[in-house]
């Protein structure tokens, strides 16, 4: 069975502990609360059961079956659909690793369901219930604290992103570190997936926020959800900085390794001059003909090697004052 808990709440106190989705219906009539059902990867069955309780749009249901999908708000009439993308960072790999929650909520009712571990929902129900004031108020309060608990959880992730980048910029300027432009460019991958689990959830809480002021959300959750959009705020615009300072960091490691290369083809470059010039002498100067008068004076052959050692030490002399070797 999928349903992880199912409760009933009255004034923000859990009021019934129902064993089937049958009986909560039947206690949410009764009791004139409101119901928070949990599932857990549910199969079409059993979300169908309870879509047809609530009478939950069919694209919604659907949705949530499939999975895969972007953080995003949408309305069938009175119930809302919200999709979060939960996230964790695992720093052993450098990886991001996205789940997915999705809500349905309306004026008597939440339905969650789980398609990974994240969000924790267990805590975020053991901390509602422990504010009874907060749980009070409704399903929204419940869709405020899943919120607040999934944009919580992004600043770890945000922080393992920060740390893998100052290593990256440690390293940008040792010699040798020619693989480092990979790890920039997958780095720079998972900031960008970040970016587009995070991105969304600016209009989602915005378009919610728009909801307070149509006085259709308790004054008190609107606190919340804004408070929510400001931490939302800060993710975003951490991950933004991240993104352009790996941009800058790949042009940066790209022009040095350019440098580096350069300087490799001057010091060829340059001791190939060097050994050219003794060469060409010493290839003119022994030659197996007799037409050249220097080569019978007493000193003719000492003289050509003086003046290949000399070339060479010229052009050695010129070559180091450039820098090139």
């Amino acid at each position: 069975m999928t349903v992880i808990d199912n409760a009933i709440y009255v004034g923000g106190v859990r009021t019934d502990n129902p064993e089937t989705l049958d009986e909560t219906f039947e206690l949410l009539t009764e009791r004139r609360g409101f119901a928070w059902i949990d599932l857990d990867r549910p199969s079409p069955d059993e979300l169908h059961a309870v879509a047809d309780e609530f009478d939950l749009h069919p694209l919604a249901v659907e949705d949530a079956l499939a999975g895969h999908q972007r953080a995003k708000l949408e309305r069938y009439g009175d119930t809302q659909f919200v999709v979060l993308r939960p996230a964790i960072y695992r720093d052993d790999v450098e990886k991001v690793e996205f789940g997915e929650v999705h809500l349905f909520v309306g004026s008597t009712f939440v339905v969650t369901v789980r398609r990974a571990s994240k969000p924790d929902l267990d805590a975020v129900r053991a901390r509602l219930e422990a504010t009874p004031e907060l749980l009070a108020r409704g399903p929204q309060a419940v869709l405020y604290a899943v919120l607040d608990r999934v944009v919580d959880d992004y600043a770890p992730v945000a922080a393992g992103l920060e740390n893998d980048i100052d290593e990256i910029e440690d390293e940008l300027f040792e010699r040798g570190k020619t693989e480092l432009s990979r790890r920039i460019y997958e780095l720079s991958r998972e900031v960008m997936m970040f970016q587009r689990a995070t991105r969304p959830l600016l209009d989602v809480v915005g378009d919610l926020e728009r909801d307070v002021a149509d006085h259709t959300i308790d004054i008190e959750v609107s606190r919340g959800f804004r408070d929510v959009l400001d931490h939302a705020h800060r993710i975003v615009d951490r991950v933004d900085a991240y993104r352009a300072l790996l941009e800058n960091a790949l042009t940066t490691h790209l022009t040095l390794v350019g440098q580096d290369q350069n300087d490799q083809v001057k010091k060829i470059s340059s001791w190939a001059a060097i050994l050219f010039a003794p060469t060409l002498v010493g290839t003119i100067y022994g030659m197996n003909f007799d037409h050249m008068p220097e080569l019978h004076w007493t000193l003719g052959y000492p003289l050509a090697v003086l003046a290949m050692i000399v070339m060479g030490a010229v052009l050695y002399g010129v070559f180091r004052r450039r820098g090139w070797l």
